[in-house]
């Protein structure tokens, strides 16, 4: 019986404070090991490969062809011999057989028109064209082509800390992005009969081999982007030659493909504060018309970056200007064509400029030499030095707001993507929040920075609350590979944001946050971060354990609402009979009363004990609120027996309120309280997440003030997402909202060109 009994009370306790929520993630977490540490460093045996370029590049501007040789050096750095080598096609997603095209999940529904079934039917003969891979010495090497994947198998395994060199010849038709869609090709511009490529993803690329996965050879689906070793390159792209064209690196002959003037004005943006004129709107204008079939070779170079993309037209514009980091000037530059402005030539440089200096200051500082932003439209993708960028104004050069804040917001975000995943280089394939997120967070901060009050998409908390109180089944944790999220805006951008900035604002702080993120920016550039790299590192150095953090955000998918659940107030008995009776006569004068109570005062005229005197006893005549002598005698002989610190404490008149916390959602956060005091004061009081430590579900706090308190807010910054304000306050506050009955339609006119018409009307 005894042994029953104490299993009984064994089973009870451990399913009590059995840890969910706080349990500590050693479990999901890869053991640390001498490449990766357990504080989240990089260990004593880290190793990465180098793969090394070399390419001729010939861009046909009559077919829309680019044609390309390259000769790849690939080191390896690992302790492993490596019988085969992998590179990235990821051009052969454009296959017409491709699986990205055979897995999209399809209903007649999304068929809303005509047009949408001649996208069907549309037919581009897309994919990589690899005629041949040789040895430096020109012997055929054996290789074998899986869909995006290419295999390169060797005679003879590369040996640890050996390096091998071979060549590729390669050439692909380059797709029309405004009917093919993707990350890079061209926008055909029927007015004046020209092109604008924005190119990348254009040459086969090694993978990476690191300690973590082996080889990184998932197919390229789509959304899971690309996992890239760092490497030197030296690129000859040979264009029409009155093309401009923006590049990865610096370019080397500024004397073969400038004019005289367009060179002066370079060295002059070097040395400008303020964006300068390299080549001008009406030079561009000219180049427009000549279309020349002569061609023009641009050489550019670029040391430690993970890939190479270029952009070239005849239509650019081009702008520059420096910016200072670290002590090292940075060329800040935009390549856009006249259909971009005004908003071009007022914005797009300065943003760039800005950006590079914010981001240094909260991650690392910017390496490279230059950063460049060229104008496409619709489209926003990153690369090394390198992002094409969209924001176009209507014809008239009037714009909406919403499209200079987009072309604000996508300008930061590309460029800051230089530092995520180009310098931290985290495995995009696998995990879109390590550089989409992270980016997402610093560039939050970044739009603070450039004006005050920007309307930011993502990062405050409050943004992400609908999301998180969606339908859980469409809601996949961050930590899911990039080709099986659901919602991936929200949950690879948005969220992981969002989370940061609650660790930076609220659990963390400002100071212990930022030394944190910086610490593993500066121990991971140039390198390849796991998410557990990340996670230990913002531990490691902050003192703060963030486990429950990272579980419930990171690999759980509850949302965050908390509730004031009951409000209970009191004050300490005095012992003093003459206060404590006025208390309790008050009481009773303002109790609420059965309404019996007063219809009885009128229709009943005479009791029995107000008729006959004789009925009322002791108890029907005494007075509960008189204090009497034995009342003031006790109370004497209690403040004998009582210091007078107790007797102090007992007449401070203080407040006493114990509130009840439910965890709803099931997200734990911590408490954030605004207290209103009945003359209007308020005081702010922050209880840390660990008071969830034990009761996951329900919690309750004795809070102790001089004054009354008048209401009671939890959460009043709206700093940790939750998903229901209607339970926060006490008492409760129903949060209002307007029912419309009329719907206004909407102007077509963006509100510069009402603003015309309106001055039209004055006039």
């Amino acid at each position: 019986m005894k042994t029953f009994l104490f299993i009984l009370i064994t089973t009870f306790t451990t399913s009590h404070f059995a840890q969910k929520k706080f349990a500590q993630l050693d479990m999901e977490l890869p053991t640390p090991n001498e490449y990766r540490n357990a504080a989240g460093a990089p260990g004593h045996a880290y190793y990465q490969q180098q793969a090394d370029y070399k390419m001729n590049l010939v861009l046909d501007d009559n077919l829309q062809k680019l044609y390309g040789t390259e000769t790849i050096t690939y080191t390896n750095n690992s302790p492993d011999p490596l019988p085969y080598l992998w590179l990235q096609l990821d051009q052969n997603i454009y296959d017409e057989y491709s699986d990205t095209k055979l897995i999209e999940v399809e209903k007649m529904e999304d068929f809303k028109s005509i047009g949408d079934i001649q996208k069907r039917f549309f037919h581009y003969d897309g994919g990589f064209k690899v005629e041949s891979i040789t040895s430096t010495s020109g012997q055929g090497m054996k290789y074998y082509i899986n869909k995006t994947m290419l295999r390169i198998d060797l005679s003879t395994p590369l040996a640890p800390k050996s390096s091998i060199s071979f060549n590729v010849k390669w050439w692909y038709n380059i797709n029309d992005r405004m009917q093919v869609g993707g990350r890079s090709g061209y926008e055909y511009f029927e007015k004046d009969k020209n092109y604008l490529y924005t190119l990348a993803q254009f040459f086969p690329r090694m993978c990476v081999y690191s300690d973590v996965t082996g080889w990184q050879n998932k197919q390229f689906l789509g959304r899971g982007e690309f996992t890239l070793p760092f490497g030197n390159y030296e690129v000859n792209i040979t264009v029409p030659s009155d093309h401009i064209i923006a590049a990865t690196g610096e370019f080397q002959n500024g004397n073969d493909v400038l004019t005289s003037a367009q060179r002066k004005r370079f060295e002059q943006a070097k040395k400008s504060d303020k964006p300068v004129l390299i080549v001008t709107q009406s030079e561009a204008e000219m180049a427009e018309k000549d279309h020349k079939k002569t061609t023009k070779t641009w050489v550019f170079k670029a040391r430690n970056v993970r890939d190479f993309a270029f952009a070239s037209s005849r239509k650019f514009i081009w702008d520059a200007q420096k910016v200072t980091v670290g002590g090292k000037d940075i060329l800040c530059m935009s390549y856009y064509p006249k259909e971009g402005n005004p908003l071009w030539e007022r914005y797009s440089t300065k943003l760039v400029a800005h950006t590079i200096k914010t981001y240094s200051k909260y991650t690392v500082d910017y390496p490279y030499p230059v950063a460049i932003s060229v104008h496409s439209k619709w489209i926003g993708m990153e690369y090394p030095m390198i992002c094409f960028n969209g924001g176009r104004p209507e014809e008239d050069g009037t714009y909406s707001e919403g499209e200079k804040y987009g072309m604000w917001g996508v300008i930061i975000h590309e460029v800051g993507h230089n530092f995520f995943p180009m310098i931290i280089n985290s495995d995009e394939r696998q995990w879109t929040w390590m550089d989409e997120g992270l980016n997402t967070f610093v560039q939050y901060l970044t739009e603070q920075e450039w004006e005050r009050g920007y309307p930011s998409r993502r990062g405050p908390a409050h943004l992400i609350a609908d999301y998180m109180r969606g339908d859980q089944k469409f809601i996949s944790p961050i930590m899911t590979n990039s080709e099986s999220i659901f919602q991936f805006g929200n949950n690879a951008y948005g969220k992981p944001a969002t989370g940061l900035n609650i660790l930076r604002e609220t659990i963390m702080g400002r100071e212990l946050f930022d030394y944190a993120f910086k610490t593993y920016c500066e121990r991971w550039k140039f390198k390849h971060p796991s998410p557990a790299d990340f996670f230990r590192t913002m531990e490691d150095a902050s003192a703060v354990d963030l486990d429950w953090f990272w579980r419930g955000w990171f690999y759980g998918t509850q949302p965050v609402d908390i509730a004031i659940k009951e409000v209970k107030w009191f004050q300490l008995n005095t012992q003093n009979p003459t206060t404590e009776k006025a208390f309790l006569k008050e009481q009773a004068d303002g109790k609420d009363v059965h309404i019996g109570v007063g219809r009885n005062e009128a229709s009943i005229k005479e009791t029995v004990n107000e008729r006959d005197t004789l009925i009322d006893d002791f108890y029907g005549k005494r007075d509960i609120y008189l204090v009497d002598a034995l009342d003031r005698q006790e109370y004497e002989d209690f403040k004998t027996k009582t210091s007078a610190k107790d007797l102090a404490l007992l007449n401070a008149g203080k407040h006493f309120y114990e509130v009840n916390f439910e965890n709803v959602g099931g997200m734990v956060m911590p408490l954030i309280l605004r207290f209103t005091f009945v003359d209007d004061s308020t005081e702010i009081q922050r209880i840390p997440v660990e008071i969830w430590r034990q009761y996951e579900d329900k919690v309750s706090k004795v809070f102790i003030f001089d004054k009354e308190v008048k209401e009671i807010r939890l959460d009043p910054f709206l700093e940790t997402a939750d998903v229901d304000l209607n339970n926060n306050t006490w008492p409760e506050v129903v949060q209002p909202s307007r029912y419309q009955l009329f719907k206004q339609n909407p102007s077509k006119d963006n509100p510069m060109q009402r603003q015309k018409k309106v001055d039209a009307i004055k006039n």
